[in-house]
Parts: C-alpha cells; sequence; structure tokens
C-alpha cells in the first residue's frame, strides 16, 4: 500500500550459485540473503530491480562488471527466476585495478580517464593493448598484440581474478614501442596536435614541416608520448627563442671555459662545411683546448643553440637549425656572458 516499500521474499533455504567466468562457481546461502527492497515506498524502483528488468528487456548475454557487484548478483538471479523462465546471463566479475600503492584506483586520487592520457600523447592503439593486458594474457606470453589478434585471442575464462596493478611506467613504454613503430608521415600526422598551439609554445606560423621531417627520425627514437616532442624541437620554432635560465646559468654562465668554448665554435662554424661530423670535429678540437671531454665542452653550445640541457643530438639539430641561426644564439650567449 502507499507509503510501503516492496521486499522480495528470498527462500530460508538452499544456495544460489553464480556461475562466473572469472571466479568459477560462486555459492551464496539463501539464509543469508535478507528480503531485499525492490521498490521504494515513494514508488521508486531500486537498481537491483530496475537492472534486471533493463537485462531481460534489452536481451543482455553477459553482464561483465566489477568483482565489487558479486555480493549482490544472487540477488539479481533470484529476481530473474521470478520474472522470466529464460537462462540468466553468463557472469563475468573482473579483478579491480589498483595503483603503485596497491590500492583501487580512484577518479579523486589517480589518472584514470581515457581523455587525459590521449592529452598526454598516448597512442590509441597502445592503450587498448596494454589494458587487455591487465589480468589477462595470450597463452604464448605476447605482449603486443593488434586488434584482430586481441578479438581471436582473449576469452574472459583466461582472466586472472587477483587485482591488477595498472602500471603508468609500463603504460608509457608500451607507447613508446608504438610511436617507435609509425611510418615517419604518420608520426608527423599523429604529432600534428602537439605541434601547434595551444599545446606547441610557439605561433602557428613559425612551424616547418620540412625542419621537423629531418629530425623526426631523432625525435621518435627518444619519446614515449606526443606530449614529449614540443620540448625536443622547441629550439627549432620558438619565437623569440631564449634558453632556459637555469641552464644557462650553470652551464653556460656558471662554467669558465664557456666563453673560450663558444668564442671557438663561432669563429669555427662560420665557414665550415655544415655537417654533422664535421661540427663534431671542430668541437672535439675546441674540447681538447680548454682541456674538456666532447660530452661537457658541447653543453654550453647546446645551452646557448639549443636552450636546454639535454635533448635531441647536438650536431644533427644544428645542421638542420642552420648556421645563421647558430652563430646568431652564439653570438647572443656569448653578448650575455660579455664575452663577445
Amino acid at each position: 500500500g502507499p507509503g510501503r516499500a516492496l521486499r522480495f521474499r528470498t527462500p530460508d533455504e538452499g544456495t544460489t550459485v553464480v556461475h562466473d567466468l572469472v571466479r568459477g562457481d560462486v555459492e551464496f546461502a539463501n539464509a543469508s540473503i535478507e528480503d531485499f527492497v525492490v521498490v521504494k515506498s515513494n514508488g521508486d524502483p531500486l537498481f537491483v530491480l530496475a537492472v534486471v528488468v533493463d537485462d531481460l528487456d534489452m536481451r543482455i548475454t553477459h553482464v561483465i562488471r566489477a568483482e565489487e557487484h558479486l555480493p549482490t548478483t544472487p540477488k539479481a538471479i533470484l529476481l530473474w527466476g521470478a520474472l522470466t523462465d529464460e537462462a540468466t546471463p553468463t557472469f563475468a566479475h573482473l579483478p579491480v585495478l589498483v595503483n603503485d600503492k596497491r590500492q583501487k584506483l580512484s577518479k579523486r586520487r589517480d589518472r584514470v580517464a581515457v581523455e587525459d592520457y590521449r592529452a598526454l600523447g598516448y597512442l590509441p592503439e597502445a592503450m587498448r593493448n596494454y589494458l587487455a593486458l591487465l589480468g589477462w594474457s595470450p597463452a604464448d606470453g605476447r605482449e603486443l598484440l593488434s586488434l584482430d589478434e586481441l578479438v581471436a585471442e582473449f576469452r574472459l575464462e583466461d582472466v586472472n581474478h587477483s587485482p591488477a596493478f595498472f602500471d603508468e611506467k609500463r603504460l608509457q613504454h608500451f607507447n613508446g614501442l608504438y610511436l617507435r613503430a609509425l611510418a615517419l608521415p604518420e608520426l608527423r600526422e599523429r604529432a600534428a596536435p602537439f605541434l601547434a598551439p595551444p599545446v606547441a609554445p610557439w605561433p602557428e606560423q613559425a612551424f616547418d614541416a620540412a625542419a621537423f621531417d629531418a629530425l623526426a627520425p631523432l625525435v621518435q627514437e627518444r619519446v614515449a608520448t606526443l606530449g614529449e616532442v614540443p620540448a625536443l624541437v622547441e629550439f627549432l620554432f620558438a619565437t623569440p627563442f631564449e634558453p632556459d635560465v637555469d641552464a644557462f646559468a650553470k652551464l653556460v654562465a656558471g662554467d669558465d671555459t664557456a666563453p673560450v668554448v663558444l668564442g671557438q665554435a663561432r669563429d669555427a662554424f662560420r665557414s665550415c662545411d655544415w655537417a654533422p661530423e664535421t661540427l663534431k670535429e671542430l668541437l672535439a678540437g675546441i674540447a681538447s683546448t680548454v682541456d674538456r671531454k666532447l660530452a661537457k665542452a658541447q653543453a654550453p653550445v647546446r645551452v646557448a643553440v639549443m636552450g636546454r640541457a639535454t635533448g635531441l643530438p647536438l650536431f644533427e639539430s644544428l645542421v638542420v637549425l642552420g648556421r645563421d641561426r647558430t652563430l646568431e644564439r652564439i653570438e647572443a650567449a656569448l653578448a650575455r656572458l660579455g664575452s663577445g
């Protein structure tokens, strides 16, 4: 009647068995299941009734959901049996995903939205491949699988019922493998949203596709996500160009040999053959005059011309940047040091 909730009368004896593809047969004693509410006193149905009716109406064959819903499944099975003679759906209760602290993933604490990973530059196919391997793997242990291979080989019966660790570092590794497998034209196409504003820190007209293409093979070897691409090529397109403040202070202003290295590099680079091997040989010779190894001596040049302490190979980058801009940036660094 009005103001009263409707309850489902559960059996006092026997068991209700959930035939689960992941966990096998799970038995629940009916005596332990309370006479549960299916319609509230205001007439609104509760989830347990609504979902069973919806599954019946939609002719659902498989119910695949998180393991936390397993305890409510016997109620759904009892309701199903009371409403229809049709066979119940096939159930599969999947393990939860945990973070590096073995805590269940939470949208309040962890990065869980696919959109976030897309914005960071993860490829859909890499994400799909990685997610498929959380709690499951093919019989032969392969890790890189195409969509067709996943469809052909995946079986719910083979899913492990233990919690699966969502390892962002492993996902990043997967993504890097997929990026390195791309043909270079496709790499530029996939990277395009990261090479233009508002993601890229340079104006749209400053981007030079030919310059990017020239360094794309080196970029491809070094990035794990597309979001890492802009930092590696910013020196080509930055308008205006400004070296990183901390890197300049430490590796240029803080290095007593930097004025000598930069001055000699400027003089040597003015008329030499503009090729990576030649530039490397010249800078190696300059390094010997200041009693430094090449890796140490090239640091002031890298920061002065490319703006960062680390990045793409120096000499290949200088060739693409061009002689004129390279010399301009070395001159600007010397001027900042008062050693022009």
